[in-house]
């Protein structure tokens, strides 16, 4: 079954973890951003939506790209004015060029430079043996997960200034593998090795790039996409699912000059999980 990021706005989150928790309520936001422009991919649900009123609580405009869920997408517009900060709403399919270079121009036209590029859009589709994986799939998961990626930095590379920031997610499974994800895992080590070629390039120009690998986070659609939800997330040292909530934070420190002297690397929240690298 095929997931993209979904999320909901959930303050308090039921004991079964069902609902995912967007931001704490006793999170403080420091200014770490503010009048930061940044962009985000795969915004308006999920992870992405979390870091976007992280983002904004810690001072920062926010533009969402997302394919599909217009009521998401409002959603994730309406918690970032919620924290007095703008919010632009991008529309279309990555996989597209003329809809990379759309985004482009009008994050050029609106802001005319960037801070922060925040590479989160994904897709994945279960598939416990590598027969039942048509090319039909390898190609959507590669153009949508890794080629778009590339691509829409390339074509933001342009507008991002002097100390700014990319950041990728990758994924636990980058490192570790998963044995029903096969070609998503493939996409996530291609994104890891994305992460370091383009930190090495970039780092001249003082932009710096990094990734955060999640490991089992809830979202809406993990409920559709993992039949056994009673175990999600307990094979952890930590023997539990994470929130969105607890990821959005890495990309904040990733964002902010705390980092100022940290590229090419990847922070892991995954509930304890030893991988390398």
């Amino acid at each position: 079954m095929k997931t993209q990021n979904k999320s909901q706005s959930k303050s308090k989150v039921p004991k079964d973890g069902l609902f995912p928790e967007i931001i704490r309520n006793n999170y403080l936001g420091s200014r770490k951003l503010l009048n930061k422009k940044a962009v985000i991919s795969g915004g308006d649900s999920g992870i992405g939506q979390a870091v976007a009123v992280h983002f904004a609580r810690e001072g920062a405009d926010v533009a969402i790209i997302y394919k599909e869920s217009d009521n998401d997408a409002k959603e994730t517009k309406k918690l970032v004015e919620k924290e007095g900060r703008k919010c632009i709403l991008i529309k279309g399919d990555l996989t597209k060029k003329t809809f990379r270079t759309k985004c482009a121009d009008k994050i050029k036209k609106e802001w005319k430079e960037l801070d922060i590029l925040v590479n989160n859009a994904g897709i994945h589709t279960s598939k416990n043996t590598l027969e039942k994986i048509s090319d039909e799939q390898i190609q959507e998961t590669f153009n949508t997960n890794i080629v778009s990626m590339i691509s829409l930095t390339r074509n933001f590379l342009p507008m991002i200034k002097k100390g700014g920031r990319i950041i990728c997610t990758t994924s636990v499974t980058a490192y570790r593998g998963s044995d029903h994800l096969i070609d998503y895992a493939a996409t996530k080590g291609a994104i890891l090795s994305f992460i370091r070629s383009l930190s090495t390039n970039l780092a001249e120009k003082k932009i710096l790039v990094n990734g955060v690998a999640p490991g089992p986070i809830w979202t809406p659609l993990v409920k559709e996409a993992f039949e056994h939800l009673s175990t999600f997330g307990k094979d952890t040292p930590l023997k539990r699912a994470g929130q969105p909530s607890e990821v959005a934070p890495a990309y904040v420190f990733l964002a902010s000059e705390d980092s100022d002297y940290i590229t090419g690397e990847v922070i892991h929240i995954n509930g304890g999980d030893f991988v390398g690298g």
